[in-house]
């Protein structure tokens, strides 16, 4: 049976950065309206990090009994080593669906937007069928697409909409910079695990974008992200501090073009966890210190 550090090990903490990156640039973005609301903005990001959580736990666990995890490179896995029974996972990340579920309930109710019970319906099951299923959309390289949208359009977006009724160009700019970062995050992931994928008949972007592509693709999404900002700097100019992350790019950059072991590229996945983070506590800085420019 699993011990408690372990079920927070699997949980993945570090992922959690990217759940609530957007929902900072979305909260940021509705304050630029004047319209804030902070009992939407904290309901938003308890979705968020719930899914998040839910979406870690559905992935260890349908990666672990297809045997995708058995001779994984990274942070611990519940059903891959053995720590946990596979229906235990399984339920956890039911759990964290439900409970992002109730959440997002009652920011519809709060909003009066209905239609926002069938966003959240497709985000539960977008994040199930990512990895799990008979056809996980994950092993057929779309994964790359679901983060970005769903942890970028769709949460930033989402959360602008939640607290002023409709959304504005930084709102857009600021879903497209961290979706792309969230989906850098995930291509370093995968291109980590590339051997082991193939092994396995997973065939993630990376693996179908091959080793040297898959890693200029990183790159590139970072180097997107950090430029679009300069599409809001005329009326916004303190968004412009969202480039002094430039410099904490080089790094991982570095190391994803030319880290050759599978273990190098670890501390990638945390330098751009923190690069997202860091993105979305700047541009969120930015849009207010300008607000009213």
């Amino acid at each position: 049976m699993a011990t408690a550090a372990q079920w927070i090990q699997g949980a993945r903490l570090r992922t959690l950065p990217a759940a609530i990156a957007p929902v900072l640039i979305g909260t940021a973005a509705a304050y630029e309206m004047d319209s804030f609301l902070l009992p939407n903005a904290i309901l938003a990001a308890l979705v968020a990090l719930l899914l998040q959580v839910g979406v870690n736990f559905a992935n260890d666990y349908s990666d672990g009994i297809r045997g995708t995890d058995d001779d994984r490179v990274g942070p611990l896995r519940l059903v891959g080593s053995g720590a946990a029974k596979p229906e235990h996972v399984k339920w956890a990340a039911f759990g964290a669906f439900a409970l992002a579920m109730v959440f997002g309930l009652v920011l519809v109710v709060l909003t009066q937007a209905w239609w926002l019970i069938l966003v959240g319906l497709g985000c539960v099951m977008a994040a199930w069928g990512y990895t799990g299923g008979k056809n996980p959309y994950g092993y057929m390289g779309l994964g790359d697409l679901f983060v970005f949208v769903f942890f970028g359009l769709v949460a930033t977006l989402g959360t602008t909409f939640t607290q002023a009724g409709h959304i504005s160009l930084s709102a857009v700019i600021g879903a497209i910079g961290t979706g792309l970062i969230a989906t850098a995050l995930l291509m370093a992931n995968n291109v980590r695990d590339i051997p082991t994928d193939m092994q396995a008949g997973k065939k993630t972007l990376a693996v179908r974008l091959g080793d040297k592509h898959a890693r200029e693709s990183y790159v590139l999404m970072l180097a997107v992200a950090i430029l679009l900002v300069v599409i809001l700097a005329p009326g916004r100019p303190w968004i412009l501090i969202v480039l002094l992350l430039i410099p904490a790019c080089l790094m991982p950059a570095w190391l994803m073009i030319n880290g050759r072991k599978r273990k190098s590229l670890i501390p990638v996945l945390k330098q751009t966890g923190l690069i997202n983070l860091g993105y979305s506590v700047l541009f969120s800085l930015g849009l207010v210190l300008s607000h009213g420019f």
